[in-house]
């Protein structure tokens, strides 16, 4: 029996934008792996702004994460994973933090592009945290993810609205690439 590789669906955009949210019920609904995003785990492991030092070892740990997750997904016969950011989002960040776009990220980017690119709007409410720090830019993170991701050719589908909305946008556009969920059994 063959294997078929997983279609990725990532959900991305600015801090706050409410892409853990739409990541884990997409998962569900698809009953499938959610991969979580390695820079939030990182900082918060951390507990001190990051540096340009702290992007590699990000994106280290994003490829693990991954890997990790797209090895279960594949064990549980699922079709899908959902990437709650990937490493484009590094790069933006690095790009933009750091003025640094490592050789060996970009690579591993190109080689894990998603399928589908879900990229939430800021039309949401800013949460502190403890990790998101800059509330006054994220129309200007989402102009620089938008701009990413079409020098890349990814295919995106901009995801606003109330929760509600965002999960309607999001199966919408899952449903759009003929991805469906498996059924559920009785």
């Amino acid at each position: 029996m063959t294997v078929q590789p997983l279609i990725r669906i990532c959900v991305t955009g600015p801090e706050s934008t409410g892409k853990t949210t739409l990541a884990v019920r997409l998962a569900e609904w698809l009953r499938t792996m959610c991969v979580p995003e390695a820079s939030r785990l990182y900082a918060t492991e951390q507990g001190r702004p990051l540096h340009a030092s702290d992007v590699e070892p990000i994106a280290r740990r994003q490829l693990r994460l991954d890997d990790e997750a797209a090895r279960r997904a594949t064990d549980a016969g699922a079709r899908h994973l959902v990437l709650d950011t990937d490493l484009v989002s590094t790069l933006v960040y690095a790009a933009h933090y750091y003025a640094c776009s490592p050789a060996w990220i970009l690579d591993a980017e190109r080689g894990r592009r998603a399928a589908l690119y879900l990229l939430c709007d800021i039309d949401v409410p800013w949460v502190a945290d403890g990790v998101r720090d800059r509330p006054d830019s994220r129309d200007e993170m989402l102009y620089l993810f938008d701009e990413a991701l079409a020098r890349r050719g990814a295919p995106v589908v901009h995801i606003s609205g109330d929760e509600a909305a965002r999960f309607r946008m999001a199966r919408e556009a899952v449903d759009a690439l003929g991805i469906q969920p498996p059924a559920r059994s009785r």
